[in-house]
């Protein structure tokens, strides 16, 4: 069975971007310790090879100019959106748990959700989620749109992984205890 993976970042008071949804303060690519920050991307993508995305963070991901992600199966969670600009990302209207639950019954490697805690909520209430990892920024928003949203039953977590850069960012992972 595939592992999935809830994966992002978001300021210390729990918010993956403005009310607006604009995400102007993440500055993690530009200081934290590039080395370091590298090293986890490559690899975690050397682990997967299917990305999942609710309509909201993929029209984030369109904003700045990133229309799919190479290598990888790209998939985007919508009611109303119809056609992506990026013939490599294919639109799914059923619901996100029946299709990724699918998913992880498919031989292959890791499946990475990004983003959007609306999704997130759906896939662990599903009990489809496996482990989550995060870049945590050192910045209280106040308000925002919020990484996790209220949820039906309580999600236990265990440590995997938890490392500072110089800029005050913290990487988390936790393994989901099921």
């Amino acid at each position: 069975m595939r592992k999935v993976t809830f994966g992002g970042a978001n300021s210390l008071d729990n918010y993956i971007a403005r009310k607006d949804g604009s995400t102007d303060w993440l500055f993690m690519g530009q200081e934290t310790d590039a080395k370091e920050t590298a090293s986890i991307t490559t690899e975690f993508w050397k682990t997967i090879d299917t990305v999942v995305m609710g309509r909201k963070t993929y029209e984030v991901a369109l904003r700045s100019g990133t229309t799919s992600y190479p290598g990888v199966k790209n998939y985007v969670f919508s009611r109303t959106m119809k056609k992506s600009p990026d013939k490599k990302v294919k639109i799914i209207s059923i619901d996100a748990a029946e299709f990724v639950r699918h998913l992880k019954n498919q031989k292959g490697k890791g499946i990475c959700v990004m983003g959007g805690g609306l999704l997130a909520k759906s896939l662990f209430e599903a009990n489809l989620i496996d482990e989550i990892g995060f870049v945590i920024l050192p910045v209280l928003l106040g308000s925002g749109i919020p990484l996790f949203h209220e949820m039906n039953h309580q999600i236990d977590l265990e440590l995997l992984d938890c490392r500072t850069f110089k800029n005050g960012c913290v990487f988390v992972s936790y393994r989901v205890k099921k």
